[in-house]
Order: structure tokens, then C-alpha cells, then sequence
């Protein structure tokens, strides 16, 4: 780093300059990794422009309609771009999917009906979805009040229990659930190459059973995707990774057509299905987004290494660690303290280009049991694609990094929170040698 670039922390951001140096050391060391991100980037972005080229994407599929959306030439090129990519049958891509867990939510109301049973079986799935089944919270309308019924099987050795899952596989069971990313839990992100062996341990049993995976936060962190390994159905947010931070709102179902079908049947009317639904001019967006995507997760996948890295070699534990295979772009850094986290949030806030003057504090987040704060300066609300971090109130204080579009951005995130954790004295100083 040039003496002027270290200038304009130092006197802008208010960088101590030992903390830069210091980062910038343990930079260094991640080389050969950030070489391995490039090259699944490079694959990926020749599969997306490929698949955006095989369904034959023209300019004229950025205009829209009005009304019921009869005809909407542009929806329709977005779902069939998807469906390619993902390598599944059909896909249903919509604005008015307002989140990945409203999409989860969306596939498992369309496919389970009263007495069906599914099984979480990565253990307990995260905090928003607890209140859909109905375990946590009072709301109604959850799955268990209108009858389904629901297990979960924890991991074993932070992977599937296939047999146990397997034995606790009844004549009610219609669905299983793999949640691929971490959530806020202490483990990793589930790999392609482990989904892969316990489906096919699972279907060769039990053919006809539904394995659905929520896929947040892991679209393009690999060069194989869940639904290229035997997974029937995919759920996931388009402002996370393949939003690119550009998409402005929506999510994503991808999957085999007669299992689309009826979730589009839950998200529009019966009969009526993916024929409706406005798109509201979002198709340029939310493809221009995708475009971005494979380059944006490398970017956000390097940011993930480096705070992984510098808090690692500051003495603190984190999930996954350096020489883990990566399968979502999550850093989880456990504080054991709640003011670590609170000072690392802000740092991250601080770094953003939106709201940095805001003060992030814990509080009460719809969808959570537990006080939640979180870091979220993005030109998309919300973006969990772009530079953010958040974590519970809970013991023992983990704190989750996410995102950023530019790796830049990132090692500024690294740097504002390790310079509050720094002045705060919440970190060992003696550890922070150059």
C-alpha cells in the first residue's frame, strides 16, 4: 500500500496507522487463496453469460407490462435464465418475494399439506424460519397450526447425519431441509461435495422424498450449485448473491416444474400460477445484478478471508477457518464479549458508503427471539450482498460478516472495526505486531 492510500485512511477514516500495516500483513498471507476464488469466478461467470446467451436475452426483454402481467416477455427470459443457470427444469423469479426466508416460507406452504412432516436435517435452521414452523413465537398462520408437522436432526462432526436421518424418515415424511449456509450458528457452511453424498445416500432409500435446500448466501461461492447434485427444489433472496447489489428486491425458487408449479400456485391462485405477477419494470436489475454476481461473491469471499484472518491471528476463534472449504460468504467471528460485537458492527457501518454517521444498536428485530444488531449501510436496503455484519444478542456473541462489492471495501470494513475494537481496548494489543 502506497504512502498516499495510507494517508487517506489515516487522516479520513481516522486509522490508526499500525492497525493498517497490520492488516495489510495478514493480507499477504491469503495470496494463494484468493487465486483459488478467481478461478471458480472465472467459471462462473462464463456459465451465467453462456446461460444469458442460450436463452437468446434481447434488449427488448428490459421493457415491461401493466396490470396482471399477462405476457410479460422479460419475466418469463429472467425464469428461464435461471433455470439454466441452476440446471434445473423451471424456475419462479419474482419482485414480490420480499426476502429468502419469505421464498422458503413460499416452497414449503406450496409443497407440505396438513399431516405431511418435514426434517430440518442440518440441525436447527436460523432464527426468521423458527417462527414460520411455529417452534419459537406466537404469531399465527405458522406450518404447525395448519398441521404439518416438523423434526430437525442435528449435524454430526459438522455434517449430516444420513443414517440418522434416514431412520427418522416416516410414511408422513414429504420434505427434507438443508440449510447450506451457517445462520447464526457456530458451524460451517454445508459443502456441494457433502449435499451431494447425503442425497444420494438419502434418494437411494427413499427416491420420492423432496430434498429442498435454502441456498442463501452460497450462490456462486462454488462452481456446482445444490440442484446440480440431486437437490429437487432451491430457495434463495435476490438481495444476497445473485442480486449482485443490484437487484432491487425479490427471490428465487428454482426446481423441478411440477414442484415450481405449485409454489407459483401458492404465490399467485390456484390456476393462475406464474401466468401473473408484475415485475415493475425490475428485469434489467435483476439481470444486470446476475451478471455481477460470480465477480461480487469473489469480492465478498475475499473480504471473508481477511477478517477471518486478522481476527484469527488477534487470538479469536472463527467459522470456517482459514483452510476450510468455503460453501457460503459468510465470517463468523465468536467475541465471547457483547461489546466486541456491538464495536465491530459499528466499524462495519462506519465503512459503508450509505448511512455511515448512523450508530448501529441491538434491538428488536421482527422474526428474532434475541435483541439483533446489525451493520447494513447499502444502496439496496436490506443488501446483505453488500459490506454488512450482524449478530445476536446471545451467548456466545458471535458476530457474522458479509458481503461487500468490492474487495476495497471489505479491507476498509476490516480496518474501521479492528481500529474500534483497538481504541475501545477490547482486543490483546501485545498481539498486534507487525
Amino acid at each position: 500500500m502506497d504512502k498516499m492510500t495510507i494517508n487517506i485512511l489515516c487522516k479520513h477514516y481516522c486509522l490508526d496507522e499500525k492497525i493498517i500495516r497490520f492488516v495489510n500483513e495478514k493480507e499477504i498471507l491469503l495470496k494463494d487463496k484468493f487465486k483459488e476464488i478467481d478461478k471458480i469466478k472465472e467459471y462462473n461467470q462464463y456459465k451465467v453469460i453462456s446461460k444469458m446467451q442460450a436463452a437468446k436475452l434481447s434488449s427488448t426483454d428490459f421493457n415491461w407490462t401493466t396490470g396482471y402481467g399477462y405476457g410479460d416477455v422479460g419475466r418469463d427470459k429472467v425464469e428461464e435464465i435461471y433455470s439454466l443457470i441452476f440446471n434445473t427444469e423451471d424456475a419462479l423469479v419474482r419482485p414480490i418475494i420480499v426476502s429468502g426466508t419469505h421464498a422458503i416460507t413460499l416452497t414449503l406452504s406450496g409443497l407440505l399439506r396438513p399431516n405431511d412432516e418435514f426434517i430440518s436435517v442440518t440441525g436447527t435452521p436460523y432464527d426468521t424460519l423458527l417462527k414460520v414452523i411455529g417452534v419459537e413465537g406466537a404469531e399465527r398462520g405458522t406450518l404447525l397450526e395448519y398441521g404439518i408437522k416438523y423434526k430437525e436432526i442435528p449435524l454430526k462432526d459438522g455434517m449430516i447425519d444420513v443414517d440418522r436421518v434416514i431412520e427418522n424418515i416416516s410414511a408422513n415424511t414429504k420434505l427434507l431441509l438443508i440449510q447450506r449456509s451457517t445462520g447464526y450458528s457456530n458451524r460451517k457452511a454445508i459443502t456441494i461435495d457433502e449435499m451431494e453424498r447425503a442425497i444420494k445416500k438419502i434418494k437411494k432409500q427413499h427416491k420420492d422424498i423432496i430434498i429442498m435446500v435454502d441456498n442463501c448466501y452460497g450462490e456462486f461461492v462454488e462452481s456446482r450449485e445444490p440442484t446440480e447434485v440431486g437437490a429437487d427444489i432451491m430457495a434463495g433472496s435476490l438481495i444476497k448473491n445473485p442480486g449482485g447489489g443490484i437487484a432491487l428486491t425479490g427471490g428465487y425458487i428454482v426446481g423441478k416444474t411440477d414442484l415450481v408449479e405449485q409454489i407459483a400456485n401458492r404465490n399467485t391462485a390456484p390456476g393462475l400460477g406464474k401466468d401473473c405477477g408484475l415485475t415493475f419494470g425490475t428485469t434489467r436489475s435483476t439481470l444486470q445484478g446476475l451478471f455481477l454476481a460470480p465477480h461480487v461473491v469473489a469480492e465478498a469471499l475475499k473480504g471473508a478471508l481477511l477478517v477471518g484472518i486478522v481476527y484469527k491471528e488477534l487470538g479469536f476463534e472463527i467459522v470456517p477457518d482459514i483452510g476450510d472449504t468455503r460453501s457460503d460468504i459468510i465470517q463468523a467471528v465468536k467475541f465471547n464479549s457483547p461489546d466486541r460485537v456491538i464495536e465491530f458492527c459499528k466499524g462495519i457501518q462506519e465503512a459503508a458508503a450509505v448511512d455511515s454517521y448512523v450508530t448501529p444498536i441491538p434491538w428488536d428485530m421482527p422474526g428474532y427471539e434475541d435483541r439483533v444488531i446489525m451493520a447494513s449501510g447499502g444502496f439496496i436496503e436490506g443488501s446483505s450482498i453488500e459490506l454488512s455484519a450482524d449478530g445476536p444478542m446471545r451467548e456466545p456473541y458471535f458476530a457474522y460478516f458479509q458481503g461487500g462489492l468490492t474487495y476495497q471495501h471489505c479491507k476498509l470494513g476490516v480496518m474501521k472495526s479492528l481500529n474500534n475494537l483497538y481504541n475501545n481496548d477490547l482486543i490483546d494489543k501485545n498481539k498486534l505486531t507487525i
